[in-house]
């Protein structure tokens, strides 16, 4: 049987932490440890349900930005700024996860879906299967034969098949759907005027957003006013379309050597867990994720 590797996403469920859990929940300083104490329960449960024997979890430093924003500034510009108190706790998040026994990964430039791709590709060759854990709908492109997303906060998988069925089109055409029909969320433009339906459909006929633009001068000189119009907008903004495409992409030129064994499930570091869940006042999740033997 293939190894089996888990990569969690972890800003999805640090967010939906500190949204959704009490302000109350503060370390021994004082300091706000809710998004922490959410993740930290999120990933004992995933861990006593899947019991895997390789996963890592890879972080976002920057919440609002990326090595993106060096060639479109407006890359994720358009959110509000990340509450300095959720920040704050990437690093303990970190820390918790360390001394659960799970591999991290965090760079200064690149983002949690770049980090995830980075490990797929260097350890690919291995013939291992992967479940990405995530609700991040732009990692579908890296869906394959070997590869799954999956969002147990809402009982949500997707293969290869799901993928179609929801944004109709492949996953290996996910960044050409992006690169047309944009993505609001990370403030990704695409082309204006083409909306995800037909998105799909133009990349079911023509297969990729390069294999469409070689067909916009026979558009252009179609006798159909849906062709005629589409033409004018792909023309329009055939700078953007690339550009769309490109900031969609996942990158794996993060600086890292990963092999599998890295990504071995080590298991609870007692004496970690100790230290670390008495300084942020967990004493309940302290027993249940790593009761005293």
């Amino acid at each position: 049987m293939p190894t089996t590797v888990h990569l969690i996403d972890a800003s999805p469920y640090l967010f939906r932490a500190w949204f959704s859990l009490p302000r109350s929940i503060v370390d021994t300083a004082g300091q706000p440890a809710n998004a922490v104490y959410g993740f930290a329960s999120f990933l004992g449960k995933y861990i006593a349900d899947e019991r895997p024997t390789h996963i890592a979890v890879a972080f976002d430093r920057n919440f609002n930005g990326s090595f993106r924003n060096d060639f479109y500034p407006p890359y994720k510009a358009h959110r509000d700024p990340s509450p300095p108190e959720l920040e704050a706790q990437v690093d303990p998040a970190l820390a918790v996860t360390e001394a659960l026994g799970v591999t991290t990964f965090i760079d200064d430039t690149h983002e949690a879906d770049d980090l995830i791709a980075a490990i797929l590709d260097r350890t690919a060759s291995t013939g291992a299967h992967y479940v990405i854990v995530t609700s991040d709908k732009d990692l579908a492109q890296l869906v394959s034969e070997r590869t799954t997303l999956s969002d147990p906060a809402r009982n949500q998988k997707f293969d290869a098949a799901a993928v179609v069925a929801k944004f109709g089109v492949r996953p290996d055409q996910i960044t050409d759907f992006l690169g047309l029909a944009g993505d609001a969320v990370d403030n990704i433009p695409g082309v204006r005027g083409i909306g995800p339906k037909t998105a799909a459909d133009l990349l079911k006929k023509y297969g990729t957003l390069e294999g469409i633009y070689e067909h916009v001068p026979a558009m252009k000189q179609s006798r159909s006013r849906t062709d005629l119009s589409l033409a004018a907008k792909l023309e329009a903004h055939v700078d953007l379309a690339g550009l769309s495409k490109r900031l969609a992409t996942v990158s794996t030129e993060v600086p890292a050597a990963v092999k599998l064994n890295d990504l071995r499930y080590r298991g609870p570091d007692q004496r970690a867990i100790t230290k670390l869940f008495d300084e942020l006042g967990f004493d309940t999740l302290k027993e249940r994720l790593a009761p005293a033997k």
